[in-house]
């Protein structure tokens, strides 16, 4: 797409998930850097109009900055395609396959991305008394994390060191979720990777003061997590995660700028999962990286703006 066709972007942020915040702020950011770049820009809130109503807009492109459920895992793009209006990020397959944690996992399995060992239940498959037997047979020990499949930012996640809060955090999650992922907690060095099709942008080192990096850690000031660029690893440890990084954004299928997130354990990268909307906050991981690497907040909105399209 040329730029001269994307004289009026419609921004949309917010919505309805839990990520709610983390949106609008992403999306405010975005706006603030596509005016700075010159172009029209307008908002639109998900959780007070329906998605349907954008056509009215006559927007010529959709910066994507929903996070979360509704926002990053297909449904919105399924409304973007049926409008026919090109749209930032992923695809709708790539989205969905990308926010479902268990089907990721079996993407990067396929194609030879290490990846941790887990399991995956329905709450109605569940069976308390086996829990044990679900971890000999996926031969998991513990500490274990439990989470979401389809959640983002760290939403529910727990990690737990032993059958009786692994049972205990089990019941309360299924009060909220209807499948969990069980899997293999690693140590190490935390390291995110931001990418793009064409490559891989650089590798940041997370220093969490909090158990893990969840999403206080993420968003909240108090609680910042040291972030450490470029991350402390070998040359060609580097390299590697980068490679891989990219191997798994073009596995799925995905478009503008991807976040990987990765464990380093004894010489081994871990990929846990990959986000396809990134958050673009202040302190947002991809803007971080790719402001190293000398690509300005603007620059980097409308490198993303640029890649937008439909048919994906």
């Amino acid at each position: 797409m040329n730029k001269k066709k994307f004289k009026k972007v419609l921004v949309v942020l917010g919505g309805t998930s839990g990520e709610r915040s983390v949106s609008l702020d992403s999306g405010k950011a975005c706006i603030k850097a596509l005016k700075k770049k010159n172009y029209k820009v307008l908002r639109f809130d998900p959780k007070f109009k329906n998605l349907n109503l954008i056509n009215k807009l006559q927007a010529d492109v959709i910066f994507n900055a929903l996070h979360g459920k509704d926002g990053e895992d297909g449904i919105a793009q399924t409304y973007f395609e049926y409008l026919k209006i090109p749209y930032t990020h992923s695809g709708i397959l790539s989205s969905y396959s990308a926010m479902n944690k268990t089907i990721s996992k079996k993407i990067f399995i396929k194609n030879k991305i290490l990846t941790p060992r887990y399991f995956s239940k329905n709450k109605h498959q569940i069976n308390y008394k086996n829990l044990n037997k679900y971890l000999i047979k996926k031969k998991i020990k513990f500490p274990i994390v439990v989470k979401p499949i389809n959640e983002g930012s760290s939403l529910g996640v727990k990690i737990v060191k032993n059958i009786i809060e692994l049972k205990s955090a089990t019941k309360f999650l299924f009060q909220k979720y209807n499948d969990l992922m069980f899997e293999q907690f690693i140590g190490g060095q935390e390291i995110q990777v931001a990418a793009t099709s064409k490559k891989a942008l650089g590798a940041i080192e997370l220093v969490p003061k909090r158990k893990f990096y969840d999403y206080k850690a993420k968003y909240t000031k108090s609680a910042k997590t040291e972030h450490i660029m470029p991350a402390r690893l070998k040359k060609n440890e580097y390299l590697k995660v980068l490679k891989v990084a990219r191997k798994a954004h073009l596995a799925l299928g995905c478009k503008g700028v991807t976040r990987s997130d990765f464990k380093f354990y004894k010489n081994k990268f871990y990929l846990l999962e990959i986000n396809t909307q990134p958050g673009m906050t202040k302190l947002s991981l991809v803007p971080e990286i790719c402001s190293h690497i000398g690509i300005s907040f603007p620059s980097l909105i409308e490198k993303i703006l640029l890649d937008a399209g439909l048919n994906r």
